[in-house]
């Protein structure tokens, strides 16, 4: 269901700030150490997941000093709402994939749904090793046996919202990530 900008703004204001934009900075920096020492010398193709993993790949690519090469692709379950449907595959990359290095980044790893159908994907594209990173885990039961090679940031079970993240299409550009007052 669709929601105004002042809804959004209201939303934005009464949340709860997890982590500010300083402290994802330090995450972001360390994961692009973890990634740049697995990575540097395998000339990955970086895959951002979009839309969500906008933000986070940008900022990502920015710390990572080594050769790579950069594509997208746009598979997606929630459509601007709180809860995920069917996978809906809008745009597949356009590098081939065979026997490519991949690195997939998204904002979040959630139940994991997205994530193993993109895998999956790539998979079957012929990718020869495939890696995965996520600014953010959600802590709970409900995974679909998939992890994130390299994770920065744990949150509890609530929606969130910010650096990439979005509440019913909106604040995915909010400076840290915040959490919807009172949900579980």
């Amino acid at each position: 269901m669709p929601i105004s900008p002042q809804e959004a703004h209201t939303v934005y204001q009464d949340a709860d700030c997890l982590f500010s934009q300083e402290q994802v900075n330090r995450t972001l920096d360390q994961m692009a150490d973890a990634i740049s020492a697995q990575l540097s010398d395998q000339n990955p193709l970086v895959l951002c997941v979009m839309n969500g993993g906008l933000i986070v790949t940008g900022a990502l690519l920015q710390r990572l000093d080594f050769p790579l090469q950069i594509d997208y692709l746009h598979a997606t379950r929630y459509r601007d709402n709180i809860h995920g449907g069917d996978i809906e595959w809008r745009v597949k990359p356009e590098h081939s994939l065979k026997n490519r290095t991949l690195l997939l980044i998204d904002d979040i790893l959630d139940e994991g749904h997205t994530l193993a159908a993109v895998v999956k994907s790539c998979l079957q594209a012929g990718a020869k090793n495939i890696h995965t990173a996520v600014l953010v885990e959600k802590i709970h039961n409900r995974k679909q046996g998939i992890s994130a090679t390299f994770c920065g940031l744990e949150v509890e079970d609530r929606y969130v919202f910010g650096f990439g993240m979005d509440y019913k299409g909106y604040l995915r550009n909010a400076p840290g990530i915040f959490a919807v007052k009172n949900s579980v």
